[in-house]
């Protein structure tokens, strides 16, 4: 399962797509971004204000990260 989202996630990479992360306590953020490195545990995605988020492949099997096309 896994192995599928990081297939996925390097189709995209370097793309500009649209985040939304469903954080603790029903926050939800907004944002967008282009993935910039695909770890083995890990992937980072930089947001237009230039910032760096790092985000699991786990966060997207359990719905905590959608991407949005």
């Amino acid at each position: 399962m896994i192995s599928k989202i990081k297939d996925n996630l390097e189709s995209k990479k370097g793309k500009n797509l649209h985040f939304k992360f469903n954080g603790a306590r029903n926050q939800i953020e907004e944002f967008n971004g282009s993935i910039e490195d695909m770890y083995n545990f890990i992937f980072t995605i930089k947001t237009d204000d230039n910032k760096i988020k790092s985000f699991t492949y786990s966060d997207i099997l359990i719905e905590n990260l959608e991407i949005i096309d």
